[in-house]
């Protein structure tokens, strides 16, 4: 092969690595940039959430989550995390806690 062709085969896997490295990077910054549940409605995510789990507190929540229209984490006093799942009339659909932040 050429020095010209090894160039442009060089130049074109460069791009290629940079622009998948930016798309996992973006998809990242995606999963980051979650909204949190604000105003009345958190109030009675948190109420619903925090009826389920038998009390803990609530510690993050998100809007329009994959798993329903609202995700309220809730921290129990023995430091495991449970995530409840809601529907947009605030009643439960699931739990699952979650090993993935718990410290």
């Amino acid at each position: 092969m050429d020095r010209k062709a090894k160039l442009i085969v060089g130049g074109a896997l460069t791009v290629a690595l940079l622009g998948g490295g930016a798309g996992a990077a973006m998809a990242a910054g995606a999963a980051d940039t979650e909204a949190p549940i604000t105003g009345p409605a958190l109030e009675r995510a948190s109420a619903a959430a925090l009826a389920h789990t038998g009390g803990g507190r609530v510690t993050d929540t998100e809007a329009g989550d994959e798993d329903g229209a609202y995700e309220v984490e809730v921290t129990r006093d023995d430091g495991s995390q449970v995530d409840v799942h809601l529907d947009g009339g605030f009643k439960v659909l699931g739990s699952k806690a979650d090993r993935e932040r718990s410290r």
